[in-house]
Order: structure tokens, then sequence, then C-alpha cells
């Protein structure tokens, strides 16, 4: 395919993809239970944490995390303590993240939430930054913060060179906006311009299927790499194109 013709089959795939169904079968539709902004970051960031694997999994995994949160994720983590969550000890939340990661999730989020309103102000981009690299990175270790703990594991380096898909994939969730209501759009202080695909096993095999991406890991060089193309493609929502390219490879009919 030449470049106009590869623009016309990515946006179809697109804009097929990129429907309210496609919630019923995806971890997005963690957040979209709630309404409120803080409650939809929080379940969404959750959620978007435990992705990998199976769907249905990941899913039925995250269900289990907003009801030990009452539902109320937001009210939980501002007034939880440390003995509630005594219950967590050996627990299993979904493949390794343990008991133990949820709980110091939980008590990131209730230190974050007492000095920020929001999740995003964890995100916000510096000047002349063209992607969320370095954001990704002062969000990892604000998030993390000084202590040394066995969860760090769940929260991708992207100066360790990460594709970061899970922390990718929930900013595609909170930043990007369209008409559709999968993507949330919330967070309105960062552009979705400068968003990246949420590279994995699906996304990757197909873009380089598509001669998209040559660069074989599916790792923070390779996600630069399909920027070059995608933002030549639509350079105002290039995020749009993982639903083509998720799609294609989750549905094998390419």
């Amino acid at each position: 395919m030449n470049f106009d013709e590869l623009k016309i089959f990515l946006d179809e795939k697109a804009d097929f993809y990129n429907n309210p169904e496609f919630i019923e079968q995806d971890p997005i539709q963690i957040p979209h239970g709630f309404s409120s902004k803080q409650d939809i970051e929080i379940a969404g960031f959750l959620a978007a944490t435990i992705s990998w694997g199976n769907r249905k999994s990941i899913i039925n995994d995250a269900e289990k995390m907003m009801s030990f949160m009452d539902h109320s994720p937001f009210d939980f983590v501002k007034n939880v303590t440390r003995k509630d969550l005594d219950l967590l000890e050996g627990k299993s939340i979904h493949r390794t993240f343990t008991g133990e990661d949820f709980r110091e999730f939980i008590l990131n989020l209730k230190r974050i939430y007492q000095e920020n309103d929001s999740l995003e102000n964890l995100f916000l981009m510096k000047e002349n930054e063209h992607n969320f690299y370095h954001a990704l990175e002062r969000f990892r270790s604000q998030f993390l913060g000084e202590t040394i703990h066995r969860s760090h594991k769940h929260v991708s380096s992207t100066y360790k060179n990460s594709s970061a898909k899970r922390l990718m994939m929930f900013l595609r969730w909170m930043v990007r906006k369209d008409r559709k209501g999968v993507d949330f759009g919330t967070w309105e202080n960062l552009d979705q311009k400068y968003l990246s695909i949420p590279l994995d096993v699906h996304t990757g095999n197909i873009s380089r299927k598509l001669n998209l991406l040559r660069r074989k890991q599916n790792d923070w060089k390779a996600v630069e790499e399909l920027d070059l193309i995608l933002r030549k493609l639509n350079a105002e929502d290039p995020a749009k194109y993982d639903f083509a390219l998720f799609g294609l490879g989750v549905s094998k009919d390419f």
C-alpha cells in the first residue's frame, strides 16, 4: 500500500473498532462504571496496571479491586487506613500483581491525592517535549515515592526503554477525546497530539505486517519509530490508530 491507501485503510479500521461495543470486551469498561473524574482515573489506572494477559481475566480481577474499594475508589482512597488494608496480605489480585502490590498502590494514591486533585498533574508535559517519554518517568518517580517495594515493577520505566504499554493505554483513555464515547478525554491539560500507541504484541505484529514498524522489539524506541508514521497519518490524533492496529491484531481478520 502507498501512503494514501494506508491512511484510508487505517482510518476505516479505526472507525470500525472505535465504537461502544469495544467497551464491552475491554478493560476500559471498568472506569466506564463511574462518573466522577477521580473515580474514573483511579479505576482506569488500576485496570490499566493489570492489563496483561487474557482480557476476560483482566476485567474480572479489576472488578475484584473495585469491589474491595466498595465501588467508590476515590472515597476509599481518601479515607483508607493501613489497618483497613490488612485483608490484602497474602491475596492474589492478578497474576504477579499481589495483594501487597495493591495495598502499596492504594497507599501511594492516598498520598498523591492529599497533594493533588487529579492524577493528571503527575503527567503534565514540559516545554519542548514532543511525547510522554519524560512525563511518564516523572509520574513513575512521584507515584512510587522514595520507599523500595516489589510493586515498583508494575510501573514501567521509559528510561529503561520500556514501551510503557499500560501507562500509554491509561493516558489514551484519559486524554483522547472524540464523539465515539470509548475514551474519556477528561484530562484537558494534556494534548492528544502527543499520545503514542500503547505498543503490545498485537499492535506490534500488525504494525510490522503493514510496514509501519521495522524494529523487532516492542520497546520505547519502537514507540518512537511508530510515532513518526502515525503522526503523519493524523497529526492531531495519532492514538486513534490504536483501535485499528489492536482491533486487527485481536480479530485476526488481517
